[in-house]
């Protein structure tokens, strides 16, 4: 095993900074970093170097939002930890954080459990959890805050799906009133699903059945309403608020208001929704099928309000919802009524790509991609500086990424365990070139050289953006 390694000659960009450097690793951690041609810099010597010349050198990303081996209407992410892992890798993401799912009647600590035992071993990369709260009791409350203590620091919750994830006002309350409590975050998939639900039940009984109509029923009012509804219970409750997966302006704009004043409230967008729409819902043969998520895409003009949001810090996190699911034999569950079409997209493999679209298309700054890709979400969720920067002591979770290099995405040249891609056909410019995991190569100069297991579960702190 390689003890010491040298990157020489590359960009090193972090959310804070750019600068020519060369990064010295010591058992898989930074070990220093020091400016190229620098006295420091000549006193690097390293059992293996790695040119990185007209390449950024980057932390590895954090994917703070994934369902690998998730069940979901009937069926299971195409996903699991180990294929997922490896995608996410080869995307250049090396840390994710998934959901641990609460079955209602069950504790938590028995869904963490199966969380657990589904990721042991197998990952590629390191990982970590959140806890899906589906039955607020009183014992569930005390179990959040034992949760805690042992670093899964964030609870979410769901104002849609009635009878599956849904909690009502009183339990999001009450659950809010504990991470006050105990220091934890609580997120929120906002949305109002119980008047989506007589929405979708309306639209059936018209015919509407098509991909095109789950768009249209799940309207942004309801994003927008809910997001307030969420914002609201935590101020009455003095608890921190995540809202996950932002897709409309109109919750943009709550999510602003509530952050012009100051309170503790962030929230996470997709690359889905800032560069799909609902055009691609309309897909002809039941084609929009495979871009059924939630919050649903939504016409293009609201992504101008997602970019800006990204750039003026009213949205502060990246993550892509990975929830893939095959178009053969799972999608098509839902022909002929899109309610039982799977909610959910594959994306865990292009984020940092399609984040450094952005850079190129100026959009986004290299350090704003480095924030929302890699420190941001190591923050939010307890897991700075050891991962999310380049910096003496972080994890060496290091990618050494091309900006020049110019590739297409599809299904045929992906890693995802989907049989088709959200982006088929896409031209992007930016490579992963090489990946580094707490020092490993996990992917070197594009092939794959890591191993299921190399991965290892990450404890979190408490939200490291609460002043």
């Amino acid at each position: 095993m390689t003890r010491t390694t040298l990157i020489k000659g590359g960009l090193v960009i972090t959310a804070a900074e750019e600068m020519p450097a060369d990064v010295l690793i010591e058992d898989g951690r930074i070990a220093a970093i020091a400016a190229q041609n620098s006295a420091l810099a000549a006193s690097f010597s390293a059992d293996r170097t790695l040119d990185a010349t007209g390449r950024y050198v980057v932390p590895g990303g954090v994917d703070a939002h994934t369902h690998m081996d998730f069940p979901f209407g009937g069926t299971f992410s195409s996903d699991d930890f180990e294929t997922g892992t490896r995608a996410a890798a080869w995307g250049g993401t090396t840390t994710i954080v998934d959901f641990a799912v609460q079955t209602k009647g069950h504790a938590l600590r028995e869904g963490l459990d199966q969380w657990h035992a589904k990721a042991d071993g197998r990952c590629a990369v390191d990982y970590a959890f959140h806890m899906i709260l589906s039955d607020v009791n009183e014992g569930t409350l005390k179990e959040m805050d034992a949760l805690v203590e042992e670093g899964v620091t964030s609870f979410k919750m769901f104002m849609a799906y009635p009878g599956v994830f849904y909690s009502d006002d009183g339990q999001i309350l009450r659950a809010m009133q504990r991470t006050a409590a105990n220091g934890g975050l609580t997120m929120m998939h906002a949305e109002n699903g119980i008047a989506i639900d007589v929405l979708v039940e309306q639209a059936l009984a018209a015919g509407r059945t098509d991909p095109r109509h789950h768009g249209e029923v799940r309207k942004a009012l309801l994003e927008a309403e809910a997001t307030h509804r969420a914002i609201q219970l935590a101020r009455v409750a003095g608890s921190p608020l995540y809202v996950v997966h932002v897709s409309a302006s109109e919750a943009v704009e709550q999510l602003a208001a509530a952050r012009g004043m100051d309170l503790p409230v962030f929230g996470e967008t997709c690359p889905q929704y800032l560069y799909l729409s609902t055009d691609n819902l309309a897909e002809p043969d039941f084609g929009g099928a495979k871009y059924v998520c939630s919050t649903p895409l939504r016409p293009r003009e609201h992504q101008a309000a997602l970019w800006r949001a990204l750039r003026t810090d009213d949205l502060q996190v990246v993550s892509t919802d990975h929830c893939p699911f095959c178009f053969t034999g799972q999608k098509e569950l839902g022909r002929g009524d899109f309610s039982k079409i799977p909610n959910g997209m594959p994306g865990v493999e292009h984020r940092m790509d399609l984040l450094h679209q952005a850079v190129v298309e100026g959009n986004l700054t290299r350090r704003r991609w480095i924030d929302l890709a890699c420190a941001s979400p190591a923050r939010m969720f307890g897991l700075y500086p050891k991962k999310g920067t380049l910096a003496p002591g972080a994890d060496a979770d290091i990618v050494i990424y091309d900006p020049h290099a110019q590739q297409t995405l599809s299904a045929e040249t992906h890693h995802m365990n989907v049989d088709y891609s959200a982006y088929e056909g896409k031209r992007v410019t930016g490579r992963v070139e090489t990946v580094l995991s707490r020092g490993e190569p996990v992917v070197e100069r594009g092939d794959y050289t890591g191993r299921a297991g190399h991965g290892s579960y990450v404890p979190r702190g408490i939200c490291q953006l609460l002043g």
